[in-house]
């Protein structure tokens, strides 16, 4: 599949995941949206949430340009660039313009409707945008853009979505979190793009 097909392909599927959640977050309300993804689904889905979320934490960079950069030779500054805008893109958000964000458990919500997983710590501000959401989806979109494949777009998709997903599943974040996250990740990889242009004179 040529990049700049594939590339776009990923962009769209996201942006549209993105779109999706705004709109719903604004016809149910953040709570009321949370409320219905938040739903118990059983103790398998509870232990496999539990560690698939752990997949979008930040030590996950590490084995991925061991992988990336040291067996398919691709280009680490790129991957890094990502990285650090990336989180550039939702702590200064989190920690600077929304620090008192709440994250569900102290938003108000009556406790006993908000399903939690034994083990999990979950948090209770720094809620917008999601750190994990903007990790998984930066790492598809960049193996998208570094390998265009309609197998590593389906697959990579499912990734993020599911990362994503388990952040609200344990009670983490709000879907409107999780949309926030996405639309850094578009961001970081976007600027990121340019930024690769201009260091390695290459074309898109």
């Amino acid at each position: 599949m040529p990049l700049n097909v594939s590339y776009k392909l990923a962009q769209a599927s996201a942006l549209i995941m993105a779109i999706i959640l705004f709109i719903l977050s604004y016809i149910f309300g953040r709570d009321g949206l949370f409320l219905w993804f938040n739903t118990n689904l059983g103790a398998f889905a509870d232990t496999f949430f539990s560690y698939f979320t752990y997949l979008a934490e930040g030590w996950i960079l590490i084995p991925y340009l061991i992988l990336v950069v040291g067996i398919f030779k691709k280009d680490a500054l790129f991957i890094i660039i990502n990285s650090i805008i990336s989180t550039l893109l939702t702590q200064i958000p989190k920690q600077l313009i929304w620090p008192h964000a709440n994250r569900p458990l102290a938003s108000g919500i009556d406790l006993s409707k908000i399903h939690t997983v034994a083990g999990v710590e979950v948090h209770s501000f720094n809620s917008f945008p999601s750190g994990h959401t903007a990790t998984a989806f930066t790492l598809f979109l960049v193996t998208i853009y570094i390998f265009p494949n309609k197998k590593v777009l389906l697959v990579g998709f499912m990734y993020a979505l599911i990362c994503g997903y388990s952040r609200i599943y344990l009670g983490q974040h709000f879907p409107l979190d999780i949309a926030g996250g996405i639309i850094a990740a578009l961001l970081s990889v976007g600027l990121s793009i340019q930024i690769r242009k201009k260091l390695f004179k290459k074309p898109f």
